[in-house]
Order: structure tokens, then sequence, then C-alpha cells
């Protein structure tokens, strides 16, 4: 039994127009979990982001956030894209790019205030980059870069946080310590993170689940290799593990 849910997806199907992409899912997310999503390449996992997100319009079914419709609710949603809109030698500091989770916070007609600027350096402390504030994105690693996309959800001053593979490209070592800082953030937010690794996350989240388009469901089994092989068969599962507390 999760807690209150703040993500509500009930019967949803969605895709981009053509072969639908996501089927008849039904999954709820509660206040301050921790949930990993995985699956195979192509199952949906960044369509169902984007969903909830409200980039998104399904099909059929009914999605709320917050108790709202997504759209409403985006503003207090902070999200991590897989791909980020600016190439890595786009000449902006750090905190030039944490800055633009202020967008939209603010009044259009007075760019940023004292205020953004205060939080943009309160999240870069948080995640232990500021004082890299001023130095150019493209000097940052990948481990780093990740980071500052991640104080930039931050900037937003969200209550859930979204993340499409935030550990992509990254070495053990950056992974774990960017798995740490979500653990932290997770005692006042809820997280909810689409990962290729599912038996690194699961040492961290609260629940893990599988998605392969059509089925999203629950059991109580425990992470092992068999129900790992049959995560990325078929039947797909979803499998509840118990995090470290």
């Amino acid at each position: 039994m999760t807690a209150h849910p703040v993500i509500e997806l009930e019967g949803v199907s969605a895709g981009y127009g053509g072969p639908v992409v996501l089927q008849d899912i039904t999954l709820d997310v509660g206040a301050g979990e921790f949930l990993g999503l995985v699956g195979p390449n192509g199952g949906g996992k960044s369509t169902l982001l984007k969903v909830v997100l409200g980039l998104i319009a399904p099909m059929r079914g009914q999605v709320r956030v917050l108790g709202a419709d997504p759209l409403r609710a985006r503003r207090r949603v902070g999200y991590v894209p897989q791909h980020v809109e600016f190439t890595r030698d786009f000449p902006i500091s750090v905190r030039g790019v944490v800055l633009m989770g202020r967008l939209g916070q603010s009044p259009p007609l007075f760019g940023y205030r004292n205020g953004d600027r205060a939080i943009a350096m309160s999240t870069l402390r948080e995640v232990g980059l500021a004082e890299l504030a001023e130095r150019p994105i493209g000097q940052l690693s990948g481990g780093q870069f990740q980071r500052v996309l991640i104080a930039r959800a931050l900037a937003t001053e969200p209550e859930i946080l979204l993340l499409d593979e935030p550990t992509a490209n990254l070495d053990p070592r950056a992974e774990r310590d960017l798995f740490e800082l979500l653990k932290d953030l997770n005692r006042r937010m809820t997280i909810f993170v689409v990962t290729h690794d599912i038996a690194f996350v699961s040492e961290y989240v609260t629940r893990v689940a599988c998605l392969s388009r059509e089925l999203v469901c629950h059991t109580t089994e425990p992470l092992t290799a068999e129900t790992i092989e049959r995560l990325y068969g078929h039947p797909i599962r979803f499998v509840q593990h118990e995090g470290h507390g």
C-alpha cells in the first residue's frame, strides 16, 4: 500500500499519432516514494514521463499529478530530461544553466531577481557544485554536468523530481554518487527515475517498476536474478523491493 498518491495513472494509453506506445497503464506513486522505472528500449518509459509532465495527452485514461491536471501541476514538478536542449560547448556558465530553472517563476519583464539567484546558488550547494558556479559547462565531467541538470530542476522548487536515464554514460563511481544525492533529496520530495540498471537502482529505491508498453503490475517478489530475467521477458513483471531506510 503506497502513501497518498501524488501521481495517478488509470487506464492510460498514449502515443505519438502512430502505434500505441503505452497501453492501459495504471500506476500510483505515493508521496515520498523513490520509484525506479526500468524496461526494454522502446517500452515507453520516456513516454510515460512525458504523460506525467503533460507534454503528451493520453488517448485514453486519466492522469492526475498532485491532485490536478498535469499541465496545472507542472510548476511543482522538476524534470531532468535524457537529452538536454543545448550542446556542451554552448557559452554558458554553470549558474546560468541552473538559473534556467527559474524561468516562468518570476515576472517575465524583469529578468532574474535576487531571490532567483539565491535559489540557484542554494541548489548548487545542495548538489555539491557551488564552487563551480562560474565555470563554463563545457569544462565539466559527465557526472558534474548531470548534477547541474539536477540543480536546474531543483531550482523550480519541486515537490516531485522526474529523471530520465540520469546515469546514462556515467562510470560506476559517478553513478553511485548521483544516486546517493537522489537518496538525500528523497527525504523531502518524491523521486521518479527512469534507469537502465535494475540491479544497481534496487539498492536505493523503495519500488522498482518494469514497463513494456502493455503491462505494469505489482508483485511482492524479492529482486533475484530470476526475477530480473523475467522483467525483460514475457510477461513483464512489476517488482516491489524494500529500500534501505
